[in-house]
């Protein structure tokens, strides 16, 4: 049973997309669409593929570590230069973490690509606003866009997260 939602665009302030699914394998499928056809209605077709690689491991990791039956996408141009791709969960328990796996292993290199592609990463713990306490994570990465684009906000603009966590490095555990 599926329980996609259509995307939202947001409403106020830079431009974006949110969309709710199935924490199931296939929505990684809905998670490169998403992230392409996004990246395209920008004009922004030579980030496309980086983008929907990253969405992908996104919801890989979801997939596999994470609770409940749904996540959240988000891409959106925080912006004119970068682009902001998230995955929401129910785990707040379960944090990202790099690994160096065996050269043998089938996966866990996830977060490491991530960490190649993108210009920096990391994770939100988020609160409930009805009981106070930790209900969620977003992982997010920020890609610095290879052609800026003509819709993001003044040059110069960032958004500011407080409470970001950049990725420690990896190591050999």
């Amino acid at each position: 049973m599926t329980t996609m939602s259509l995307p939202r665009p947001r409403m106020k302030g830079y431009p974006g997309y949110r969309l709710t699914a199935d924490r199931a394998p296939e929505t990684a499928k809905e998670a490169r669409l998403l992230a392409r056809v996004t990246m395209a209605v920008w004009g922004l077709e030579d980030d496309a593929e980086t983008a929907a690689l990253v969405m992908s491991e996104f919801v890989a990791n979801a997939v596999r570590h994470a609770h409940g039956p749904l996540i959240v996408l988000t891409v959106s141009l925080p912006a004119f230069d970068r682009v902001y791709l998230a995955v929401t969960d129910r785990s707040p328990d379960r944090r990202p973490q790099t690994r160096m796996p065996d050269e043998d292993a089938a996966n866990g290199r996830g977060l490491l690509l991530v960490d190649n592609l993108a210009d920096c990463w990391g994770y939100d713990l988020l609160r409930s606003h009805r009981i106070g306490e930790l209900s969620a994570k977003r992982v997010w990465a920020e890609l610095k866009l290879v052609r800026r684009s003509a819709l993001g906000p003044a040059a110069g603009t960032t958004k500011v997260r407080s409470g970001a966590r950049r990725a420690a490095p990896a190591s050999r555990a």
